[in-house]
């Protein structure tokens, strides 16, 4: 009789997925932290890496990254994808795995999500909702 198994994966994908890629996020923050990538287009940009997805073979990391401030993204991608092979360098001198993962650079867009619930939790029907209704007995 064969058993079936219900697959409960977490949902950034398996523990040595999540441990890998938070390797790989603190070796690429600091890796741009230090300046060590010289770009015109990077330089005098500060950018923050909140985030790392691995794929299951380990093989492709999705790296999310977002300027601070959130400007001249287009720039800041286009730039981490000239260097791409630099940094993929870089990451394979910092974390021991037995194959480097190719990086992929996307941005990071949880920061306009919030700001999005912020202001429509700051509308005027929802406020009207969130008032504590007064009991006339």
């Amino acid at each position: 009789m064969p058993r079936h198994h219900q697959s409960t994966k977490a949902p950034g994908g398996s523990q040595r997925q999540l441990r890998v890629g938070e390797t790989v996020r603190h070796a690429v923050a600091d890796i741009l932290a230090h300046g060590s990538v010289h770009d015109a287009d990077l330089e005098g940009h500060i950018i923050t890496v909140p985030e790392v997805r691995m794929s299951p073979d380990l093989k492709l990391a999705t790296v999310y990254v977002m300027p601070l401030g959130g400007k001249d993204t287009e720039v800041v991608l286009a730039a981490l994808a000239r260097n791409r092979k630099f940094l993929r360098g870089e990451v394979a001198h910092r974390v021991n795995l037995k194959f480097a993962p190719d990086l992929r650079f996307r941005v990071d867009d949880r920061f306009d999500e919030a700001e999005r619930i912020e202001k429509l939790l700051r509308t005027p029907a929802v406020q009207r909702d969130l008032k504590p209704e007064s009991d006339d007995i």
